[in-house]
């Protein structure tokens, strides 16, 4: 017993808890999604306008600095352009948009993506699950979309001035 409340004791009984602290911080974060686009702007149209997706907040473990970067090493240049947005405090101007998919599910809109052909305004993610989650609100919305390849996966939407968006998967 007093090994248990010696300063060695005390200091295991510390590291435990803040060990069981962070579990718990870390298991009840959302998973987070993350989608380029080519225009912030008219991104927020269409999640907002278009798709109706909730406003989120920015979740805790970003604030931390959890995530650091978004596994782009690899990957072909031709879908990114110079600044990819950094994830520090909502409103600085260059965080991106924030958006609640599912209960524990968040989509990150960032800018970062190239235009397509013809100008068409491009969202381009890493995650085939994120996409897969953004075409079935599409076509539950009722929202026109033509489904160009499967793997990797590759769709158009028309948003409302009838513009063309294009949203490709990113494999490496």
């Amino acid at each position: 017993m007093d090994s248990l409340f010696s300063t060695q004791g005390i200091m295991v009984m510390l590291l435990g808890a803040y060990a069981v602290a962070m579990w718990l911080f870390l298991t009840s974060a959302p998973k987070v999604h993350t989608v380029m686009v080519s225009d912030i702007e008219s991104a927020r149209d269409f999640y907002e306008g278009m798709l109706k997706l909730a406003v989120a907040e920015i979740p805790l473990h970003y604030y931390y600095n959890y995530e650091q970067s978004l596994g782009t090493a690899g990957v072909n240049p031709m879908y990114l352009t110079g600044s990819m947005g950094s994830t520090t405090a909502r409103g600085n101007g260059n965080d991106g948009l924030w958006y609640q998919l599912k209960k524990n599910t968040q989509l990150h809109v960032i800018s970062g993506a190239t235009l397509g052909e013809k100008d068409r305004q491009r969202h381009v993610c890493f995650d085939r699950d994120c996409l897969d989650q953004i075409l079935l609100r599409i076509q539950t919305r009722g929202i026109k979309h033509k489904i160009r390849r499967e793997k990797p996966l590759n769709f158009l939407a028309k948003d409302f001035t009838g513009q063309v968006v294009e949203f490709a998967e990113v494999v490496n």
